[in-house]
């Protein structure tokens, strides 16, 4: 009788993982049937109609971003001792790090070694009608970066976000230049994600270095903290049949699915098998190293958390459900509250692999020469663009162009791999998530005994996590 038992309460615990992997692959195959059911294609106001539920999850989710962020730094923050919050900062610093680097290292060896620009050069044109999403120059990108970090008002930083615009010159020799286009500057709508977690991060020491008298202010944000998670719990059940729906309309959105498996075909296999084995491969390596363990058993209880990002294709949006799958599993919530923000801030693997590749790729297709100095310049700058990525919109497309002027490539050819991106973006928003959520058990691990040691939380909370963990 206890096997019944046990298998009823397994597939209760997780009942709504299930649903939500299910809503994906409902989605991708009533999309393709949609797609495929008649000869005219679907119309723009046809496509936002079926989108709509997908739209409503998505914006309850993003609602949920801005109480969470805050609150859940400056009261993970708050709560431990300066020199701890310190240490785990450096290591979820360190961690950031490695992944990243390695997973920029690993994009630029395939593309090198398979070499997919030299396969699709042939035929493969810019698409004149589709232009970059702006044009921009990697200085002005990385000067953004930095104002956003230090907001000047942050009721603003909460709508939007700092951008440059260079505006184009009449006179046309000028304009073959972007250093002679005039500056604009302008405040673009998105919220500052990056600006508000420093903010937090600072606001956080401010309160723990009060002391007692900070007490009543550390107490409204973990509350604030508490009762997100708990509107969190109740949205969260909404996401199959969100994710249903804007998978659905993605793939009626789409122009030529046929682009995947044609002359970018083998730029679209790279790009995805440089993701799997980062994902598969050098993140569990990493995660072995620092906790002898192996990250399967992990990943397997966050098949929620992995759906929900292939869905919706934003790592900020996955970030109430990745913060609540962790606390299920048991990992501290005062880790989990201080490393997945920040880690769904600046930590973008996915991201900084693709755009390495893309740029060699493309390199590859106008037949640039790429010596080793590029090839390093690239490295750097796919990182540094992955970084900045979280704070500008249209992010992936918009850092591109960055990475596209250190190998001396016009903003004009993004559009090369526009065909593809959309579904890229969903498997690289997916490895951004796994490597948050690892950080958070790696970081955990690597504190232990130090989190035992304090008393900062009530008991009952400690023990709950523990208890979780045994059970997990």
């Amino acid at each position: 009788m206890a096997h019944p038992k046990k298998w009823k309460n397994c597939m209760s615990e997780n009942m709504l993982t299930m649903l939500t992997v299910l809503g994906v692959l409902a989605g991708t195959v009533l999309g393709f049937i949609l797609r495929y059911s008649r000869d005219e294609p679907w119309t723009k106001r046809e496509i936002m109609y079926i989108q709509f539920p997908g739209d409503i999850f998505l914006r309850m989710l993003k609602a949920l971003i801005l109480p969470l962020i805050v609150a859940s730094i400056v009261s993970a923050i708050g709560g431990l001792d300066l020199s701890l919050s310190g240490r785990i900062g450096v290591r979820s610093i360190y961690y950031y790090a490695s992944t990243t680097i390695s997973a920029v290292v690993l994009g630029i060896i395939l593309v090198l070694i398979i070499k997919p620009g030299e396969v699709s050069s042939h035929g493969l044109t810019t698409n004149e009608a589709a232009k970059p999403p702006r044009n921009v120059t990697t200085v002005d990108t990385l000067l953004d970066l930095v104002r956003n970090v230090f907001p000047p008002n942050l009721v603003q930083a909460c709508i939007a976000q700092y951008r440059t615009i260079l505006i184009e010159p009449e006179d046309a020799i000028k304009a073959a230049n972007l250093q002679n286009w005039e500056i604009s500057h302008k405040y673009g709508d998105g919220t500052n994600t990056l600006g508000l977690v420093v903010f937090g991060i600072v606001f956080g020491i401010a309160i723990s270095k009060m002391g007692e008298a900070g007490k009543p202010l550390l107490t409204f944000f973990d509350t604030l903290s508490e009762a997100s998670m708990l509107i969190t719990k109740w949205v969260i059940w909404i996401s199959p049949i969100g994710v249903l729906f804007l998978v659905t309309s993605k793939l009626l959105e789409i122009e030529d699915i046929g682009a995947i498996v044609g002359q970018l075909g083998l730029y679209f296999v790279t790009v995805l098998l440089g993701l799997i084995i980062h994902g598969c491969g050098t993140l569990s390596i990493i995660f072995f190293i620092c906790t002898r363990e192996l990250p399967f058993k992990l990943l397997a209880k966050m098949g929620q958390v992995l759906a929900t990002a292939f869905g919706t294709s934003s790592s900020t949006a996955t970030l109430p459900v990745t913060i609540q799958c962790l606390d299920n599993i048991g990992v501290d919530p005062r880790i989990t509250r201080f490393v997945v923000p920040i880690g769904a801030t600046i930590n973008m693997d996915g991201t900084a692999l693709y755009e390495a590749i893309a740029a060699i790729f493309i390199a590859q297709v106008r037949k640039v020469p790429m010596s080793l100095g590029t090839v390093i310049g690239v490295s750097v700058t796919a990182t540094a663009a992955s970084i900045g990525a979280a704070g500008i919109p249209q992010a992936g497309l918009v850092t591109m162009v960055m990475v596209l002027d250190t190998v001396g490539l016009p903003a004009e050819d993004v559009t090369l791999i526009i065909a593809v991106d959309w579904l890229l973006d969903r498997f690289r928003t997916t490895i951004n998530v796994i490597c948050d959520a690892l950080g958070a058990y790696v970081v955990e691990h690597m504190s232990r005994k130090e989190l035992e040691s304090t008393v900062n939380l009530p008991e009952e909370t400690i023990e709950l996590a523990r208890v979780r963990k045994v059970e997990a």
